[in-house]
């Protein structure tokens, strides 16, 4: 599935857009900078599949117009998941996920955990900081190679 972002917005249309891997890598891996953070993200993603996990949403400046973002952001759906074969380093918040962000260069948080008091990571994701809706990616596991 090609979607494009939207010139106006930055963004993606509004809503959940089920992608592939070679999906995300086509339409994101746009440069050096993209490309970098895509091989982190694909070992993360890797660790969380082999864990169980099914399907992540990703998020963040790297899902915009934004040309070299400084890192991903996303969230992984926790059913199915054998929280005991997540890599520590997925689940170590301290330290600003210092330690995440050096080893996969970004930040995966639990779908289901608290972004905000009121919003769950899987609804926070889905609108800007002033809450206008946009789009966001969920990426198929299954198809991470």
């Amino acid at each position: 599935m090609r979607l494009e972002l939207d010139a106006k917005t930055g963004y993606f249309p509004p809503g959940v857009h089920r992608v592939s891997w070679s999906d995300v890598v086509e339409m994101l891996g746009t440069n050096e900078i993209r490309e970098h953070l895509l091989g982190g993200l694909r070992r993360a993603l890797l660790n969380l599949r082999d864990a169980g996990c099914k399907e992540v949403l990703l998020d963040g400046s790297f899902t915009s117009v934004k040309p070299n973002p400084n890192d991903y952001d996303g969230a992984w759906e926790q059913e199915g998941v054998d929280e005991q074969l997540v890599d520590e380093v997925l689940l170590d918040f301290s330290l600003g996920r210092r330690v995440m962000k050096n080893k996969y260069f970004g930040e995966l948080f639990r779908a289901d955990d608290q972004a905000t008091r009121r919003m769950v990571y899987r609804d926070f994701f889905r609108q800007t900081d002033d809450g206008t809706p946009k789009g966001i990616l969920l990426i198929d596991l299954a198809s991470v190679r």
